[in-house]
């Protein structure tokens, strides 16, 4: 799954220093670089993506670099931002569907990732399991930023679920902020074990085994 480019109003202003050499604008080659760079880093992960690739894959001069970004971790944060946007946005579009009952619409996500990686032939996961994986090398804003997003994303969930206990598809009980957060943490799992067998089978394995969990 790929990010979309972040709103260009949110963009900072270019900096002064050496024009696009392509006639894009600023804006529209920042977000071209982050764009390339959610590319690489879902297949690749930080440690082999190198920044000299991503420019020259897009275009952009190698002396340009620090004036779309001042280090290479401000590039990973801004990568990695665009693409949990996009990815909270998906969530949004899922779990608040009123056409399908909640654990409907949990399944619809699921039928739609496994058709992503299949969409990609497995070359790319999700950009933050991808990270997570390299914690040990991971600048701290990045390894906070990280834990932020899977919160947000437990969040999303966790209220999707509740929506399935108040309309009695799952007990009422359910603690649906713990089973929010046992599901991210598998779903990366069984996302990875996807691309190293190049098969969906265990992405939706683990939901038969987390879908017996909500009772």
């Amino acid at each position: 799954m790929t990010a979309s480019a972040p709103n260009n109003a949110a963009l900072p202003r270019r900096p002064r220093g050496r024009p696009s050499r392509h006639g894009q604008s600023y804006s529209d080659t920042r977000a071209l670089l982050i764009r390339r760079g959610t590319e690489l880093l879902s297949q690749r992960g930080v440690s082999a993506t190198s920044l000299d690739e991503v420019l020259k894959s897009v275009g952009v001069p190698k002396g340009s670099f620090y004036h779309y970004f001042p280090s290479k971790d401000a590039f990973v944060l801004a990568t990695l931002d665009a693409y949990a946007d996009y990815l909270s946005r998906k969530l949004d579009r899922h779990f608040a569907n009123p056409a399908l009952t909640p654990l409907a619409r949990l399944q619809a996500f699921v039928d739609d990732a496994c058709q992503g990686v299949e969409r990609y032939d497995f070359s790319r996961g999700c950009l933050v399991g991808n990270l997570g994986q390299e914690v040990g090398c991971l600048d701290a804003a990045i390894q906070q930023r990280l834990e932020d997003i899977f919160r947000r994303w437990e969040g999303q969930l966790a209220a999707c679920l509740q929506l399935a206990a108040a309309d009695g598809a799952v007990r009422r009980d359910t603690d649906c902020a713990a089973l929010a957060h046992a599901f991210w943490i598998g779903w990366e799992g069984a996302i990875l074990r996807a691309r190293l067998m190049r098969s969906t089978a265990p992405m939706r394995a683990f939901f038969q085994l987390f879908r017996k969990a909500l009772g």
